[in-house]
């Protein structure tokens, strides 16, 4: 089972990790289209769960497969994939050298502006903004942040994929010629 989480994590995990890294790394993305792609290539890195779980089902369990054990397959592949996504953010802000924590808080505040917001309120956002960017600096803050922008997704999927594929009927194994 392991081989299995390795060999649909790992392709996950670059399918996932490349282009972020490159995207910060060139600084071919702004906000919106870094959110763009980065969603798009977490939702294809994790058909890669579906495919696992399935090769799991098929090749190592005969075509059969319950309901936990083929959640844990799922899981186990996000949280490679997962972790891909954490190392490519975490070598892209040490190439770079960007401060995510302090352009956040500044776009934060720059929103507060636009929506017309008090000078209190503003103050406030400026507090809470200087309050995340400190935190953000700490890896051991920044890295289990990172890892839950994508393994929720992974869940979702992993439950979904779970929930398919123990039906033995749906997609059932072909014989090997």
């Amino acid at each position: 089972m392991f081989r299995i989480i390795l060999l649909y994590g790992v392709p996950g995990a670059l399918i996932v990790g490349a282009p972020l890294f490159w995207g910060m790394v060139s600084g071919q993305q702004n906000n919106e289209s870094g959110a763009i792609i980065g969603y798009t290539t977490m939702l294809v890195a994790l058909t890669g769960v579906f495919l696992g779980v399935k090769h799991y089902r098929d090749r190592e369990l005969g075509g059969v497969v319950k309901f936990l054990p083929a959640l844990g397959v799922g899981l186990a592949i996000s949280a490679v994939a997962s972790l891909g996504w954490v190392i490519a953010w975490e070598a892209a802000l040490a190439v770079t050298k960007f401060d995510f924590g302090a352009v956040y808080s500044q776009m934060m505040l720059e929103e507060a502006q636009k929506s017309g917001a008090s000078a209190e309120k503003l103050a406030q956002v400026a507090k809470d903004g200087q309050g995340f960017a400190e935190m953000y600096r700490n890896p051991l803050m920044r890295v289990p942040l990172t890892f839950i922008e994508m393994f929720p997704i992974g869940v979702v999927v992993s439950l979904i994929s779970a929930a398919l594929l123990r039906n033995s009927r749906f997609l059932p194994a072909r014989a090997l010629a």
